[in-house]
């Protein structure tokens, strides 16, 4: 059963205007309240920074992200061997950093084991933040602009911490973080566990509370919970991942690592991630933590079409079955179910490429944001801010703001 109040998030864009707009004239110069938890418009995130454009999680991207308008940027935080948190989505090198074209760093390269998963390659945890600094960020998505590669360093949380100051200082506007405790478990048995140095760091900056401009986020509940019981006073929120999706039924699917918080497998808990999005799951989630951060396809699933071989038809013929080939199933009443439970909802991560939208979106990013915002999600998780910032601004007009 769908939920009756996001009806809209279902009408096509321009029977949803002509209803704001009698709603409009309707009810006076006040707009209807927007379906966000506390009636606040959404809020961008720029993932990674501006990683659409730049390599991921370097200053440039950053800067990049705020000067696109991001109401919050993204580090996702690794550390070093001499314990400084970095902004790096893994602790493998190999795959964000030119450390391979790196002579002096050969003999680093091995084999180890990252949340269960096998890894080659050279580990954060083998470089001190000197030597960090000298390796440039490259781009992980072939389809994307590579001429910036070598280019930009990695920075430090406290290097973050800085920039977003100042430029909410210069610009006036206030510029939130969005840091994630990446691999905690991993951390903590490298002897190089993240949360002591976050809170410092967070503490530190003069941000240990609910009104902060910042959001901390982990996939891993014990890392939350651990920096709760410590004082951390911020936002806090537990991502909530899956696998991937199966096409000919449109329902997630859940293999390791991405079937459930590592820290739970290590602990021998058999729930696996799809149990925080019941009542129950967000009920617990709320004792320990403000909000969730859900793979998007927790909330609108796509599907593909099934041949008469039993496989999934390549439907515009690239030779290649991905999101383009599927389209978009009835949204779940994860982001209603979650604001009962008092939950901000900020799905991840939305993107500009044609390869990862649904057929019926025709190719347009901002059919599907649209789409999230109507279902009143409190925010989402974007490569490309600017993308997401003008299907906001389109949204609100929508309704009235």
């Amino acid at each position: 059963m769908l939920p009756s109040r996001s009806l809209s998030s279902y009408l096509p864009l321009s029977l949803a205007c002509s209803a704001a707009v009698l709603l409009a004239a309707c009810g006076g110069s006040s707009p209807a309240p927007l379906l966000t938890l506390n009636g606040d418009k959404p809020i961008v995130v720029a993932h990674r920074g501006a990683s659409g454009y730049l390599p991921e999680e370097t200053y440039e991207a950053y800067v990049k992200a705020i000067e696109l308008g991001a109401d919050a940027i993204e580090p996702d935080l690794v550390s070093t061997k001499d314990g400084v948190l970095i902004a790096r989505h893994d602790p493998n090198l190999a795959y964000s950093t030119d450390v391979d074209k790196h002579p002096e760093f050969a003999a680093r390269k091995k084999t180890m084991s990252v949340d269960g998963e096998v890894q080659t390659g050279w580990f954060a945890s083998d470089f001190t933040f000197a030597e960090i600094k000298t390796l440039g960020g490259i781009s992980t998505d072939a389809e994307r602009p590579q001429q910036f590669n070598g280019l930009y360093k990695i920075v430090s949380f406290q290097e973050i911490i800085d920039l977003v100051k100042a430029k909410s200082k210069d610009t006036g506007r206030t510029i939130a973080v969005y840091p994630e405790t990446k691999n905690p478990s991993y951390h903590r048995a490298l002897g190089l566990p993240l949360e002591d140095k976050l809170i410092d760091l967070i503490n530190k900056a003069g941000w240990n509370d609910k009104t902060a401009p910042i959001y901390v986020q982990s996939f891993e509940p014990g890392s939350l919970k651990e920096m709760r019981k410590k004082g951390l006073n911020t936002k806090l929120i537990q991502l909530i991942d899956a696998d991937d999706v199966d096409l000919k039924t449109g329902a997630l699917t859940y293999a390791a690592p991405y079937d459930r918080p590592y820290d739970w497998a290590l602990s021998g808990d058999k729930r696996m991630f799809s149990d925080m999005v019941t009542p129950a799951g967000l009920a617990e989630i709320k004792t320990y933590a403000d909000g969730i951060g859900p793979w998007k396809r927790y909330i609108v699933s796509v599907k593909g079409t099934v041949g008469a071989d039993g496989k999934i038809v390549d439907v515009n013929g690239d030779g290649k079955i991905n999101d383009a080939d599927t389209t978009t199933l009835a949204p779940s009443t994860l982001v209603s179910d979650a604001h009962k439970a008092g939950l901000l909802l900020h799905p991840y991560t939305f993107r500009n490429e044609k390869r990862r939208l649904a057929a019926n979106y025709n190719g347009d990013p901002k059919a599907e944001y649209m789409q999230f915002f109507r279902l009143g999600v409190d925010g989402m998780f974007s490569d490309f801010a600017d993308t997401a910032l003008a299907a906001r601004a389109d949204y609100l007009k929508e309704t009235g703001r």
